[in-house]
C-alpha cells in the first residue's frame, strides 16, 4: 500500500508541473523604466509582492486570469501571462490624480535609520578609529558577457542615392563575440595603501598598470567611480555627488522600508530598502543591512537607473576587537539604461548606442558593461604613523609604474581569468602599432593649446587671430620643453596686424626654483595691444580655443610696452598663487585724455605691484612624476587679486589700488544635466584711468538693425551690452546657468539648450575726469536673460538674449541679441 500511495504521489506532482508554468518578470515605471520595489500581486486569490528590485517569480496554471499590481501613486494595472519563457516586463502608470504624491517611513524604520545617523561617529571607521592602513588591489574592467551576444549575421537593405535597395551582411555582432570571448575591451590595475589619521586620509599608489599604456593615465588612476565609505556625504557616483540616506538629510529625501533581518558574521541585522520620496527622482535606491546591536552598516546596496544602470555594492567583515564593521569589499558595474541618444562614458571606453526600450538594442556594444573590484587587505588599526603631505590625496611616486609580474601575483586573486592576461598581451600589441602613447601625449598637448616640434612647443593660440582694429592677426609662438631643459624654459611670440601693420612681441625667460611646489621664477618683456578696462585673472588657466569671439569686435585697445618680473607657485596646499612686478608704458589708440590733479594725460607710465591667488578647498589633489594634478575639481573655487599702484617707482604716473574677487560653483547631476553660478566683483580705489576700470565684458554692437548685430557669442559675455556702453570703479556680477540634456531631434542632430541668465550692479566717480569717451552708470543695475541651443550642427549653434530692467533700450529690437555660438570638441 505504501508503494501505491508513492506512484500515486509521483503522478499527481508530475501531473501538476506540466500544468503549471514558472514565469519570471520586473515591474518597472513606464516613463522612467525605474524598478518598482515591493508593488503588490494578486493572482489566482493570492498575494505577494516584488523584491526590492521589482522582480517577482510564481507558478500560473491558467492564462485567461490576470494578475492584478498595485502600488501607491499609480493606476491598477492588470497583466495576463504569456507562455513564451520571456522575461516579462510590466509597466506601471503614474496617477496623477492621486492625492498621496511622496512615499513615507514606517515610524519603527524610520527610528532605525535615525539611530544609525547618530550612530556614525562610533561606526564610521574614518570617526572611530584612531587610525587604520590597509593595501587595496583594484581591478578596473571594460568587458562584455559572450554568452549575450547573438551570433547571428544579419541581413540590412540599405537604398543608394538613386532609391535603389542593396543588401548588405552586418557581421559586427558575430565578431564582437568572437572578440570578447577572446579577451577583455579594456583593463587596469592598481594596488595603493590607504592611510587615515588625524592627518587625514592619503591614498599612495605602490603599482598602477594600464593595458596599452607602459606609462598609465594619471587622471584615470584619480578617478573616483564610486564613494570608498557608505557613510560619506555628498555620495559620489560617476564624479557626480548626490544626497547620502545615511545623511542629516537622508531621512528628508529618502523613505524606508523594513524587508526582513537576516544574520551576517552571526550577528542579527535589518534588512531595510531605501528610495527616493519622489519616486521619479534618479535618487539613489538600494538595500542597508543594519546591525540590530551597534546600528553600523554591515552591507549595502545602491542602485541608480537612468541614462545608465549603476550598481554599487559594499561588504563588510565585522571586527570584534573593535566592535566596528570594517570594508571587505567593494563592487561598481556600471550598464546601458534608458537613454535615447548615444551615450559615451570615460573617454568614448564605453558607448551606447540610442534605445527608447531599456534592454532592446541589436548592437553587440550595448552588452559592454565597466565593473570595478575594490579589495582591501593587510589591514592594521591604530597604529602610529605620520602621513607625509597630507594636502596630496594621492601619491604616485615614479617606480610604482614599474612592477613586475611577479608583483602582481601577489595580490590577483582571479588567475583563471584567462582573458585577462591576452587582453595586456592584445592592447599592448596594438598601442605599439598605432603608437598610441604618443597620440595621447600629442592630444594632451593641443588641448593646451601646443604643438610639439623638437625642443619647442609652438603655441597654437598666436596663429591667427582677428579684431576690428588689426584685422587679421598673423603671429607665431612658442615655448621651449623638457627637451631642452627641465629647469628652464624660455616662451616667445611675435604677431603682425595687417590692418594696423604693427608688429607685436613678447618674450619670457623663466627657472624653476622648487620642483616639490611648482615654483618657477620669470622676466619678461612685451609690446603689444590690450583691450581696455578688461578684468583678467593672473592664475585663471588658458585652455586652447580656435577662436576667441570677442575681440572680434573690439575697436578700443591700447598699446602697452610692458617689462615685469613675476612669481607662479603651489606652495599652498589646494592653491595656485602669482606675484609680479612690473612697469606699464600705455598709449591708448583712441581719442582719450585723462585729467588727473589738473593735469591731462594722453599717454601714462603705471608702475604696480599684484597678488593673486585661485584656492581650490573642495578639490583634490594628486602628487605624480610629472608634477600636481587637480583630479577631483571640486566646488566652489575662490580667486582673489589685489593690484598696487606704486608712487614715485620708476616714474609711476597714477596712486590707485584694485582689489578683485570671483568665485565659480558647478552642480553636475547625474541625468546629464547642469546648473553653475559666477560671481564675480571689483574695487579700484584712487586715481584710475579708464584703461583700467571694468566694463564686464560687453559683447553687442552699436548698430540699428538687429541682422547687423548678430556676432559670435563669448563664454561669460553680456549679450546684449553695447562695447564702451558702461565703464565701472565698483561693479558685482552675478551669472546664472542650467544646461538641459541633449534632445534627439533627428539622426546626429542632438541640441543642448542652456537658460542664462546675467545681472550687474556698478558705481563709477570722477566721470568728468575722463574725456573722450562718453559712457553710463550701472548704479541701478543691468539685467538679461537668454536661451542657448548649441551644437545644432557640427558645433554651431545659436543664442537669444534680452535686456530688461533699468537701463533697458526705449525700442524693443535695441533690447535683442542674437548670437552664434561654435563648441568644437577635439577629444
Amino acid at each position: 500500500m505504501p508503494k501505491k500511495l508513492f506512484v500515486l504521489f509521483l503522478f499527481f506532482t508530475a501531473q501538476l508541473s506540466i500544468s503549471q508554468t514558472f514565469i519570471k518578470g520586473q515591474i518597472i515605471d513606464f516613463d522612467t523604466t525605474i524598478p518598482i520595489a515591493f508593488a503588490t500581486i494578486n493572482y489566482n486569490g493570492n498575494t505577494f509582492s516584488a523584491d526590492w528590485e521589482g522582480k517577482f517569480s510564481l507558478y500560473v496554471n491558467e492564462f485567461d486570469k490576470p494578475l492584478v499590481i498595485n502600488y501607491k501613486g499609480y493606476y491598477e494595472k492588470y497583466a495576463y501571462p504569456q507562455n513564451n519563457n520571456k522575461f516579462w516586463i510590466i509597466k506601471l502608470t503614474e496617477n496623477e490624480n492621486a492625492v498621496q504624491k511622496e512615499i513615507y517611513s514606517e515610524h519603527e524604520v524610520d527610528q532605525i535609520i535615525k539611530k544609525v545617523i547618530e550612530n556614525k561617529s562610533k561606526n564610521d571607521p574614518e570617526l572611530a578609529l584612531k587610525s587604520f592602513e590597509y593595501k587595496n588591489y583594484e581591478h578596473l574592467l571594460v568587458t562584455a558577457n559572450p554568452d549575450s551576444i547573438s551570433e547571428k549575421i544579419d541581413s540590412i537593405v540599405k537604398k543608394n542615392i538613386f532609391g535603389k535597395r542593396k543588401i548588405k551582411l552586418d557581421s559586427s555582432n558575430y565578431k564582437f563575440k568572437n572578440f570578447v570571448k577572446e579577451q577583455h575591451i579594456y583593463q587596469t590595475e592598481k594596488v595603493n595603501l590607504i592611510q587615515h589619521n588625524n592627518q587625514g586620509t592619503k591614498e599612495t599608489v605602490l603599482g598602477a598598470r594600464m593595458a596599452g599604456l607602459k606609462k598609465p593615465l594619471y587622471e584615470f588612476l584619480g578617478l573616483k567611480l564610486v564613494s570608498y565609505s557608505v557613510y560619506e556625504n555628498p555620495f559620489e557616483i560617476l564624479e557626480i555627488p548626490v544626497q547620502n540616506p545615511l545623511s542629516k538629510f537622508g531621512r528628508i529625501l529618502y523613505s524606508f522600508h523594513m524587508v526582513d533581518s537576516v544574520q551576517i558574521n552571526n550577528r542579527k541585522t535589518y534588512r531595510i530598502y531605501f528610495q527616493p520620496k519622489k519616486l521619479k527622482s534618479n535618487h539613489l535606491r538600494g538595500l542597508l543591512f543594519v546591525d540590530a546591536e551597534n546600528f553600523g552598516i554591515a552591507q549595502a546596496y545602491f542602485r541608480i537607473y537612468g541614462m545608465v544602470n549603476i550598481d554599487a555594492t559594499y561588504t563588510f567583515d565585522y571586527l570584534k576587537s573593535h566592535k566596528i564593521w570594517f570594508p571587505k569589499k567593494r563592487t561598481f558595474n556600471v550598464t546601458k539604461g534608458s537613454s535615447n541618444y548615444d551615450l559615451k562614458l570615460f573617454g568614448e571606453t564605453i558607448e551606447f548606442n540610442s534605445s527608447l526600450e531599456t534592454g532592446i538594442s541589436q548592437n553587440a556594444s550595448d552588452r559592454i558593461y565597466l565593473r570595478l573590484e575594490s579589495t582591501p587587505m593587510e589591514i592594521k588599526l591604530d597604529n602610529d604613523f605620520t602621513i607625509s603631505s597630507p594636502q596630496i590625496m594621492i601619491d604616485v611616486p615614479e617606480k610604482s609604474l614599474s612592477q613586475k609580474d611577479s608583483f602582481w601575483k601577489k595580490y590577483q586573486k582571479d588567475t583563471l581569468d584567462v582573458r585577462k592576461h591576452r587582453t595586456y598581451v592584445s592592447l599592448d600589441s596594438i598601442s605599439n602599432a598605432e603608437n598610441i602613447e604618443y597620440k595621447i601625449f600629442l592630444g594632451k598637448k593641443i588641448i593646451n593649446g601646443y604643438f610639439p616640434v623638437s625642443i619647442v612647443d609652438l603655441d597654437l593660440r598666436s596663429l591667427v587671430k582677428f579684431n576690428n582694429y588689426e584685422g587679421f592677426r598673423l603671429g607665431l609662438g612658442g615655448v621651449t620643453n623638457p627637451k631642452l631643459s627641465e629647469k628652464y624654459k624660455v616662451a616667445f611670440y611675435g604677431a603682425y596686424g595687417l590692418k594696423d601693420e604693427k608688429f607685436k612681441f613678447g618674450i619670457t625667460p623663466s627657472y624653476l626654483t622648487d620642483e616639490e611646489t611648482e615654483t618657477w621664477v620669470s622676466a619678461s618683456y612685451s609690446e603689444d595691444l590690450w583691450e581696455i578696462a578688461q578684468t583678467s585673472f593672473a592664475t585663471d588657466s588658458h585652455r586652447f580655443k580656435i577662436y576667441d569671439p570677442r575681440p572680434i569686435n573690439i575697436s578700443t585697445f591700447y598699446k602697452n610696452k610692458m617689462a615685469s618680473v613675476f612669481a607662479e607657485s603651489k606652495f599652498i596646499p589646494k592653491a595656485d598663487t602669482y606675484f609680479s612686478f612690473s612697469r606699464n608704458d600705455i598709449t591708448p589708440l583712441f581719442f582719450y585724455e585723462f585729467l588727473n590733479n589738473g593735469k591731462t594725460y594722453s599717454q601714462y607710465t603705471i608702475t604696480a605691484a599684484q597678488f593673486a591667488i585661485q584656492w581650490n578647498p573642495f578639490s583634490e589633489y594628486m602628487q605624480t612624476p610629472d608634477g600636481k594634478i587637480e583630479i577631483e575639481k571640486r566646488h566652489p573655487k575662490f580667486s582673489f587679486q589685489v593690484t598696487q599702484a606704486l608712487p614715485n617707482v620708476l616714474a609711476n604716473d597714477f596712486t590707485f589700488t584694485k582689489f578683485d574677487f570671483k568665485t565659480f560653483y558647478e552642480l553636475p547631476y547625474l541625468s546629464g544635466q547642469k546648473s553653475s553660478l559666477l560671481f564675480q566683483t571689483g574695487w579700484a580705489l584712487g586715481d584710475v584711468p579708464i584703461t583700467h576700470l571694468y566694463n564686464l565684458q560687453p559683447n553687442n554692437l552699436n548698430r540699428d538693425a538687429i541682422l547687423q548685430r548678430i556676432t559670435f557669442a563669448g563664454k561669460n559675455s553680456f549679450e546684449t551690452m553695447y562695447f564702451n556702453e558702461f565703464f565701472s570703479n565698483r561693479y558685482a556680477s552675478l551669472q546664472l546657468r542650467h544646461t538641459f540634456n541633449k534632445i534627439r531631434l533627428g539622426y546626429s542632430f542632438t541640441p543642448e539648450f542652456s537658460v542664462v541668465t546675467r545681472m550687474a550692479w556698478g558705481g563709477t566717480n570722477k566721470q568728468n575726469e575722463h574725456i573722450g569717451i562718453p559712457y553710463k552708470s550701472l548704479s541701478k543695475g543691468f539685467f538679461e536673460s537668454g536661451v542657448e541651443a548649441n551644437k545644432l550642427f557640427k558645433g554651431i549653434g545659436i543664442s537669444a538674449f534680452f535686456r530688461y530692467g533699468p537701463n533697458q533700450l526705449a525700442h524693443f529690437d535695441d533690447n535683442l541679441a542674437l548670437k552664434i555660438s561654435y563648441h568644437l570638441d577635439l577629444f
